[in-house]
């Protein structure tokens, strides 16, 4: 199977048959992973199911490169990081696979990017190389090619002038960035935004005190005049993300599936309404690793309403995309 074969799925058997294939290859051709399965005796004759398919902790990203054997990267995205504990390196030998994944993406719930006037205010993003959000919002900028599109910078004064301008002068404004940028915003420069699709990252990146969701999104609206604000669920070591449309539940693409595994038992998944730790199933990861636990915590919804995320596990570093405290 090809990667871009992926983009194809339709049906939950189609996406299981594909995750059982990426599997096989990745245990075959990716050397950390192997060596992980075979440790855990989760071998290709052994796992007959997708959800026996082993999970390769998220942190062997900041230990090891994880890379498809006979790959060579053309670049190598780096999270950001608030400890000393080392970032994670995602190896990508394949751009334009990333480009096909957040652009398709994007569309599977925005519809057309080129329908949207994109403004982006991430400033601690930019102020670092290696960031695979930054070069995702790029290509949706160059993407969408409308005018008044781009990154927001320079003083306070002058982005809040910036975005109501933009929100006067198109009917779809998408205001994506950092919550703890998105909240100065609001609180400095209240606004009434009519046009405006607001679109939290996640994150206050050491500036701000963390916030659960429900209360950021409440401060984002009464500053900024929203009905609901949105978030984006993704990391470093993904090539896809998930998206929320405004009450905290993600839905992913057809390509990327979210699980929940048991806190106390990696290797077993909790029942829909539990909480427990977030395994991301990414078949865009195709050269790196497709199967990865993260260090955050989430639940699923009963009938595959989608999945909450709920916080990180004690003693993580706080890094990456929309990290936000436990708040139940």
């Amino acid at each position: 199977m090809e990667a871009y074969d992926f983009f194809e799925i339709s049906s939950r058997e189609a996406f299981e048959q594909a995750a059982l294939e990426v599997f096989r290859a990745q245990f075959r051709t990716v050397p950390v992973y192997g060596e992980f399965c075979r440790h855990l005796g989760r071998t290709p004759g052994e796992v007959t199911q997708a959800e026996d398919i082993p999970f390769l902790p998220i942190e062997f990203f900041k230990s090891h490169k994880v890379l498809r054997r006979g790959a060579t990267e053309t670049v190598v995205f780096q999270s950001s990081g608030t400890t000393d504990s080392g970032l994670s390196r995602h190896f990508v030998p394949d751009l334009s696979l990333y480009a096909s994944s957040y652009t398709r993406g994007f569309e599977y719930f925005f519809g057309p990017v080129s329908d949207w006037c994109i403004l982006a205010l991430l400033p601690s993003y930019q102020e670092r190389p290696g960031s695979s959000l930054i070069y995702m919002v790029e290509g949706l900028i160059r993407a969408g090619a409308r005018e008044g599109s781009g990154f927001l910078n320079g003083d306070a004064d002058g982005i809040a002038a910036r975005i109501r301008e933009a929100d006067r002068a198109h009917d779809r404004v998408l205001l994506i960035g950092v919550s703890f940028a998105l909240l100065d915003l609001a609180e400095s420069h209240p606004m009434e935004l009519s046009g405006t699709t607001v679109m939290e990252t996640g994150g206050m990146k050491g500036r701000r005190k963390e916030l659960i969701r429900q209360e950021l999104h409440g401060r984002l609206c009464r500053g900024l005049g929203l009905e609901r604000v949105h978030s984006e669920y993704g990391m470093t070591e993904l090539l896809s993300q998930a998206y929320s449309s405004g009450r905290g539940i993600f839905q992913c693409p057809p390509w990327m599936q979210v699980r929940i595994r048991d806190t106390e038992d990696p290797l077993s998944p909790v029942t829909p309404g539990r909480t427990g730790g977030i395994n991301v199933i990414d078949l865009a990861n195709w050269h790196s690793c497709s199967f990865i636990a993260t260090q955050d915590l989430g639940r699923h919804l009963p009938d595959d309403q989608g999945f909450e995320v709920l916080g990180r596990f004690d003693h993580s570093d706080i890094r990456g995309c929309n990290l936000l405290a436990i708040g139940r």
